[in-house]
């Protein structure tokens, strides 16, 4: 399929990983479409093993887990290969720019290698979607209701065009839930294993533990105990409320009930 004026081979990829950060996550599958500029395409596909759990959240959505993988080669075994595959490309997919190619650029680094994309041409899908099909209120109207906007960006004009597009919306799709709990759910998915909204602090193992930075993975139990400052630190900067309001309760020896089940941080038994 040909859709550009070729001039050096197309690389079309595709990464699922072990989660969303480029710095930190693994990838455990790429698949590379490889469009020449004469000739059939060639497809290869590795599926990797990341040398650490794959989080149950992120088996949900992809599928893959550690049991999959566990006698899949590394990232180190099959990098030269997929170097190669990638020799000479341009770069195309879906949200590349944003996860693809970083992250598959972290994955190189991490043993020594460089991958380069800077001089290589970038072709992202998602950004042609965003550039062509705008995603505002003046579109919701004209694309539900087929109307134009009257004086845009005036407060009580746009909510009254928020209306029109909320009751569009369920005009045209039958089976949206009308129950006001179950269309919450549904807008506005939730992970369980969060105790706050920014996902700061996660139940792991039963226990409450810090989610970011070089604290990641501590227990907020062994931090009051250990180093309390830390916490106290949180109180003092720029956290959500919910967020330091779990920390003080943690400060002040009150522990909410964790759900029945939360993820594990025991490693699991990898071929590394």
């Amino acid at each position: 399929m040909r859709f550009i004026k070729q001039d050096r081979p197309l690389a079309v990829f595709d990464i699922e990983a072990t989660g969303l950060n480029v710095r930190t996550d693994r990838i455990i599958e790429i698949s590379v479409v490889r469009i020449p500029v004469k000739g059939k395409s060639v497809t290869k596909t590795w599926l990797i093993n990341p040398g650490v759990p794959i989080p149950l959240e992120t088996i949900a959505i992809h599928g893959i887990s550690d049991d999959l993988v566990k006698d899949c080669p590394q990232f180190s075994d099959v990098a030269d290969e997929i170097f190669y595959f990638f020799r000479g490309c341009d770069l195309g997919g879906f949200g590349i720019t944003r996860f693809d190619i970083p992250i598959l650029e972290e994955e190189f680094a991490r043993i020594g290698k460089f991958f380069d994309s800077s001089g290589r041409r970038q072709f992202d899908a998602q950004r042609i979607f965003h550039k062509r099909e705008p995603r505002d209120l003046q579109a919701a109207l004209k694309f539900y209701c087929g109307e134009e906007i009257v004086d845009a960006h005036a407060a009580e004009n746009d909510a009254i065009a928020s209306i029109k597009v909320l009751s569009g919306e369920f005009k045209m799709y039958k089976d949206l839930p009308t129950d006001p709990d179950e269309l919450d759910r549904m807008l506005n998915e939730r992970d369980p294993f969060n105790l706050d909204r920014d996902g700061r602090l996660r139940w792991i193992d039963g226990e409450i533990t810090i989610n970011f930075g070089k604290r990641k993975g501590e227990k907020i139990r062994d931090l009051v105990q250990n180093d309390p400052n830390y916490l106290k630190w949180i109180l003092r900067s720029d956290f959500a409320r919910d967020t330091k309001s779990i920390i003080q309760d943690a400060l002040d020896d009150k522990w909410p009930s964790p759900p029945a089940v939360t993820p594990s941080s025991k490693p699991v038994e990898l071929n590394i």
